[in-house]
């Protein structure tokens, strides 16, 4: 597991959840990595350092929806590591959204749902954009959802501003992809299906998280998409670009 020795990776939101589970796999390929969150990270910072030899994260406290920190966070990466070679926008908001109707929505949430899910994500890149510019390549992976693709689902409609922030995700990697291109920087959108938080013991053990809509038959466990994490910021992965790439067990087909 070393396909991404020595690449230095920024990840947004890594201070738990699938944040973790990321910086986690990502150390154990090999990578530098840089934890930020609104957070604390030391927690992340511990594991990737316990799960791969010779890793010590640079832990940065960033709020993604201030321009100024994003922009002090890649400049705290590159002046620690001399490059930037991934962006991993994982920063968002999504629990405690669920509204019985769109007369429900509280405008203020709503408003601090785009702030950190779109705009977030769109000053994350635009702060990364300068080095992997500079330095003619880079991969960006923006962490989309797949409840943009069953929005007639009762349980994704309850949450308007969490899913068309989620949707304004996926545009945003389609809008600038050619943009950066030019530079040889990559940029890809990963929509996540349903996932359990617990680790893949969970299966061992024999808990099958049923999901009777998938294909698969079961939720998706982090793994599912730290596999995929990993090849999307390797040498395999750097054709693909402006994509949204769905790991969902076949819940919804794209």
């Amino acid at each position: 597991m070393d396909r991404l020795q020595d690449k230095v990776i920024l990840i947004t939101g890594a201070a738990a959840g699938l944040g973790r589970e990321y910086a986690v796999r990502l150390a154990q390929e090999g990578a530098q990595l840089a934890l930020a969150d609104i957070n604390d990270c030391a927690d992340t910072a511990a594991r990737c350092a316990a799960a791969a030899q010779g890793s010590d994260p640079l832990t940065l406290s960033v709020d993604v929806s201030d321009e100024d920190q994003t922009k002090e966070m890649a400049r705290r990466t590159h002046d620690r590591y001399g490059r930037i070679d991934g962006l991993l926008n994982n920063a968002g908001l999504m629990r405690g959204l669920a509204v019985k109707s769109l007369l429900d929505v509280d405008m203020e949430v709503w408003d601090r749902v785009y702030a950190v899910n779109a705009r977030g994500t769109f000053l994350g890149i635009r702060a990364v954009f300068p080095y992997m510019r500079d330095q003619k390549s880079g991969t960006i992976v923006n962490i989309g959802s797949g409840s943009t693709l069953r929005i007639a689902r009762a349980v994704d409609s309850l949450n308007p501003h969490y899913t068309s922030s989620k949707a304004a995700i996926a545009n945003i990697t389609r809008i600038v992809a050619r943009e950066l291109g030019a530079y040889n920087i990559n940029v890809v959108t990963i929509a996540p299906g349903s996932t359990t938080s617990d680790r893949d013991q969970a299966l061992a053990e024999g808990e099958a998280y049923p999901e009777p809509d998938a294909a698969l038959q079961r939720r998706g466990v982090p793994s599912d998409l730290t596999g995929v994490m990993a090849f999307l910021f390797s040498e395999d992965a750097r054709f693909i670009s402006g994509q949204m790439i769905v790991v969902n067990g076949g819940r919804e087909v794209y």
